[in-house]
């Protein structure tokens, strides 16, 4: 985006009130920027931050909505890379709503423009959420493999082990569902077992993971 943009440099200005703890401040330069927004790119963009300072579900899904249409308006690599958050946002508001299959939808959504997303941090958090909202919408491909690695996650954190937690919850928390991302956590679920330093009840546990991950593999 454009930094000398009016609009861009009202949201983030708007953006460093936010930071500041000023969420009025922040809200009036959000709704600034949506008042002298000249085109749909503009308008997208002041949407996106205006949904964030809004007080109530149904507000904030209108915004989102707005976002939305107005990026499918511009319609060019301009907003390419919008998408994956975009539906992401949307499919929270429909999940503060209590409607958890549209927020189905608008993840799975979100996982298909995730390689659209340039990388960096701000995809790695995409990403993550995204799988975060597959998982909480149950999506998940396999709910029973999810509980058992969250109770192995939960034995690693009260032992300190670090370097399970290290090789094994990155490639967890950034699965969606594609195979392969399950081949990624099912290869780093193998390599912690096959290195034997957990303790015999957790080892039974990542047993039980990797034949639950990849018997919903050849189901699937």
């Amino acid at each position: 985006m454009d930094p000398d943009n009016a609009v861009v440099r009202l949201c983030t200005q708007g953006m460093q009130a936010e930071a500041e703890g000023r969420d009025t401040d922040a809200r009036n330069l959000f709704q600034q920027a949506w008042e002298i927004a000249a085109d749909d790119y503009e308008a997208c963009i002041a949407a996106h931050y205006l949904a964030r300072h809004q007080s109530t579900p149904q507000q904030t899904l209108h915004w989102n909505q707005e976002c939305l249409n107005r990026a499918d308006l511009v319609g060019d690599d301009r907003v390419k890379g919008f998408y994956a958050s975009l539906h992401v946002n949307m499919a929270k508001a429909y999940r503060d709503l209590g409607e958890p299959e549209r927020a189905r939808e608008h993840f799975e959504l979100a996982a298909t423009h995730i390689d659209e997303v340039p990388p960096g941090q701000y995809a790695d958090w995409t990403r993550v959420a995204i799988a975060e909202g597959l998982r909480s919408t149950g999506a998940s491909r396999s709910r029973d493999a999810d509980a058992l690695l969250t109770a192995l996650f939960a034995r690693f954190c009260e032992r300190g082990d670090l370097k399970a937690l290290g090789l094994v919850l990155p490639a967890y928390l950034t699965d969606l569902g594609t195979e392969d991302d399950r081949a990624r956590l099912t290869t780093a679920l193998h390599m912690v077992h096959a290195a034997r330093w957990l303790p015999e009840d957790e080892q039974h546990i990542l047993s039980e993971a990797i034949s639950t991950l990849t018997s919903a593999a050849t189901a699937g």
